[in-house]
């Protein structure tokens, strides 16, 4: 038996080709992980949704992975790659750092960076401040779900 639950983040977005811009930046995803033992054992779960990141990317499908391991390394790492509206492959990758002596802050604040992989490699070409928003906490816990 897996598990499931909806999550959003949501911040600014400043793309490296427009310094001192910032965008409203979102992604709503679903994690899902078909085997809670085996989610215990990696700490991974698959995410979809979707992503909003103007002016590239409106509202585009996403999918990647969580990894979760909030004891020994004490990360929520976010993965999650997306095509934009002109149809350039993105990832987006983010790390929340577990500080249990200051969890409001480390449970809420995502930094993350959105790359470029298009032509099989990689180029820096996003940064994004995104939060989880506390008024929403009811909402998140009551999508957990077992599957």
């Amino acid at each position: 038996m897996g598990f499931q639950f909806a999550e959003t983040m949501a911040g600014t977005i400043e793309w490296d080709s427009e310094p001192g811009k910032r965008h409203p930046f979102r992604f709503e995803v679903t994690a899902t992980a078909a085997s809670t033992r085996a989610h215990l054992a990696s700490g991974k779960a698959a995410l979809r949704g979707r992503l909003f990141a103007p002016p590239r990317a409106t509202g585009v499908p996403t999918e990647g992975e969580i990894t979760i391991r909030l004891f020994g390394d004490k990360i929520i790492r976010y993965e999650l790659a997306f095509a934009g509206d002109d149809g350039t492959a993105y990832e987006m990758r983010g790390e929340k750092t577990i500080r249990w002596l200051a969890p409001r802050a480390s449970f809420t604040s995502l930094p993350t960076a959105i790359f470029d992989v298009s032509g099989g490699g990689e180029r820096h070409v996003a940064t994004c401040e995104t939060r989880f928003d506390l008024r929403t906490l009811w909402p998140f816990l009551r999508s957990f779900k077992l599957a």
